[in-house]
């Protein structure tokens, strides 16, 4: 379904444009029409689904612009994911310049955010610990909120949150509409709909089947600069006769296009906007092998029927793991086995773990190949081309010519077979640009963590859910990347990634634990479990 068919505001629609996408993900599709009625939702949705727009395009529908106090709340488990969603919705609020989005959250200084409030906020995103500092400071007031929004409710729950979200809630007026979205359905999950929900709406995403068992999948750390070189490499070592490059934005498509045509490949795209003949003459070439390099949206590909794809490349990760399933299912079709290989880049690390959870599979990392790797695959095979011409024979009128210039020129025949490598691969590969190897770091790595030491413990009536939600609240730092918490009586000890330590230090200063205010600091000595008393 696409966005006109669902969205009426002009405005919203110019930004939904802008922003590259063309058609609805299955969660905006059915959520975006129920939420616009005024219905309460539980949305069952995993991450990278395209749920923030789900809720975000109906909330600023129905925003009052001309009523400069907060109508809509936003709560999100980590201060990342509340930047990431206010950014989103103001990307979407782009041409509706009289409405104002506030992301609230721990370790930044809250008299900004006061500041903020009092120039008039009709939407504030924030995690609930920061959402409570403010209401028990009644810097923000809840009067006028019609609509709160519960953003991967049960990471929140997991987080230690439920007390602060069910606060918040209490605090609303009694008729507003509320939507939460979670990944998972647990009973915490269905105690919440059940007592502050009114006759909630459940909207869950089927998935579908999965077929990728003779696909083989590896993935490039790749700076988002560097993409179109690796792809020419990429294309270069393996030599596919057919591949389909796949991009999430039109704009995307157009740009490769030029560049790869430039470069000198046998590249077309198709994408939404195309028309139906242009679609058609496209996918005529590509079938013909006329055109062997392929590159689509996701809404354009499916019309791509064909069964002799070598390889799929996903330039960019695609918003669903779903579209994922679908997208390297263009290869090793009819008992072939295919190839599919992905570029990540900075945070898109997290959406390949979302990824190979989905499909129940290892995308296994991958070196991107050097020149010297590039030059030695042409040069092989130049030389099989070569071997095969011999072959054949009828060279002895060549022979005739290179011997005639070899008796007029101080040459050997060395150096004429070297000359002619050089013409032919050296000069192609003359212009390539280098390409910085780069290691995005990946959760669940124990490598690199540092345990720190903090003076709280079970006496204190405090469980590792809260310890978990204050580092994550007042840091930003993801809740997966934080590792073993070992929680004793008078203390705790908590993992997280080394070059995350001092940040998360630095920002757990002055910061209290329900209610009870923490120390922390980097554990001395080996910071290893302390060993059982012998009996």
């Amino acid at each position: 379904m696409r966005f006109e068919e669902l969205v009426a505001d002009e405005r919203i629609l110019r930004a939904v444009e802008d922003m590259g996408f063309e058609e609805a993900s299955p969660i905006q599709a059915q959520s975006i029409p129920a939420v616009l009625q005024g219905k309460d939702i539980v949305g069952q949705a995993q991450t990278g689904t395209g749920k923030t727009a789900a809720y975000s395009i109906p909330l600023l529908e129905k925003i009052d612009p001309d009523l400069k106090k907060v109508q809509a709340i936003v709560l999100c488990p980590t201060r990342e994911l509340a930047v990431q969603v206010a950014e989103e919705i103001r990307k979407l609020a782009k041409y509706m310049s009289d409405i104002k989005v506030l992301p609230i959250y721990g370790g930044q200084e809250i008299v900004r955010q006061i500041k903020s409030l009092k120039s008039g906020v009709q939407i504030v995103v924030g995690t609930p610990g920061r959402v409570m500092d403010h209401m028990r400071r009644k810097t923000v007031k809840f009067d006028n909120v019609s609509m709160v929004v519960l953003d991967e409710a049960d990471e929140m729950l997991d987080m230690g949150f439920r007390e602060d979200m069910e606060t918040i809630l209490k605090e609303t007026p009694n008729d507003r509409q509320t939507v939460m979205f979670s990944a998972t359905m647990p009973k915490a999950i269905l105690d919440i709909a059940k007592t502050f929900q009114n006759n909630p709406e459940t909207i869950k995403v089927v998935r579908k089947e999965l077929t990728v068992k003779n696909i083989e999948q590896y993935y490039y750390e790749v700076r988002q600069k560097n993409k179109n070189e690796v792809l020419c490499r990429l294309i270069d070592i393996y030599n596919p006769r057919l591949s389909v490059v796949f991009c999430n934005t039109k704009k995307q498509v157009d740009e490769l296009i030029s560049a790869l045509k430039g470069r000198g490949y046998f590249a077309d795209g198709i994408h939404g906007d195309m028309k139906q003949a242009q679609r058609d003459r496209v996918m005529a070439d590509f079938r013909s092998g006329k055109t062997e390099i392929l590159i689509a949206t996701d809404v354009a590909a499916r019309g791509i029927d064909v069964d002799d794809v070598d390889i799929v490349f996903n330039y960019d990760l695609p918003q669903d793991e779903e579209y994922y399933v679908h997208r390297i299912g263009r290869t090793g079709r009819a008992g072939r086995s295919g190839l599919a290989l992905s570029f990540v880049s900075g945070k898109e690390v997290y959406k390949l773990k979302d990824i190979e959870h989905y499909c129940k599979t290892k995308i296994k990392a991958k070196p991107i190949p050097s020149m010297d790797d590039v030059k030695n695959t042409k040069l092989e095979v130049l030389f099989d081309k070569v071997r095969e011409t011999v072959n054949e024979g009828g060279l002895s009128d060549m022979i005739e010519m290179v011997e005639n210039q070899i008796n007029e020129e101080d040459y050997t025949i060395m150096d004429m077979a070297a000359a002619l490598l050089k013409m032919t691969v050296g000069e192609s590969l003359a212009d390539r640009e280098d390409v910085e190897e780069v290691h995005f770091d990946m959760e669940g790595d124990r490598r690199g963590m540092v345990r720190l030491f903090i003076n709280v413990g079970k006496k204190d009536k405090i469980k590792p859910a809260h310890i978990l939600g204050a580092i994550s609240g007042e840091s930003g730092i993801p809740g997966k990347l934080v590792g073993a918490i070992d929680m004793l009586d008078s203390y705790t000890f908590v993992e997280v990634p080394a070059k995350h330590a001092d940040a998360v230090l630095k920002a757990m200063e002055n910061v209290k634990i329900r209610g009870r205010k923490v120390n922390m600091e980097k554990a001395k000595g080996t910071g290893l479990r302390r060993k059982k008393r012998k009996k």
